[in-house]
């Protein structure tokens, strides 16, 4: 069979912010890295696209989530604020519950999966949500 289901959270805010997974690998990868541009990398993504992406968290709450530091002798760099690690915090622990709470939903799925069930509409799903 194709393996475990995964369980992945979104959560669409008021203001027309959606918060997901992508949002916080890229906050998690900003932590491991350093770097904007190399947490991007590590997801496959443009220069461009995970500026943006971190532009777009910034302004989605009412503080900033990552802040940056400019080049020079020792060098720039990103990190996350003390808001930003607790956002980071808090969408890991969402996770965490939400897959504790479904666990039994999710082994009864993987249980009546269609082992030769190939999906016809690519990548679509895995990339409505960054």
């Amino acid at each position: 069979m194709g393996g475990s289901p995964r369980l992945s959270l979104r959560i669409d805010l008021a203001n027309g912010a959606r918060l997901g997974p992508g949002k916080a690998q890229l906050l998690a990868l900003i932590v491991e890295h350093g770097s904007i541009r190399a947490a991007g990398a590590a997801m496959g993504m443009s220069y461009r696209r995970a500026w943006l992406l971190a532009d777009e968290i910034n302004r989605m709450f009412l503080e900033p989530s990552i802040v940056t530091r400019h080049g020079g002798k020792s060098g720039g760099g990103a990190g996350l604020t003390a808001f930003g690690e607790r956002l980071l915090e808090t969408c890991r622990r969402m996770e965490e519950e939400s897959r504790r709470a479904l666990q039994a939903d999710l082994d009864w799925l993987e249980g009546v999966q269609a082992p030769d069930f190939t999906e016809t509409s690519g990548k679509a799903a895995q990339d409505e949500e960054a």
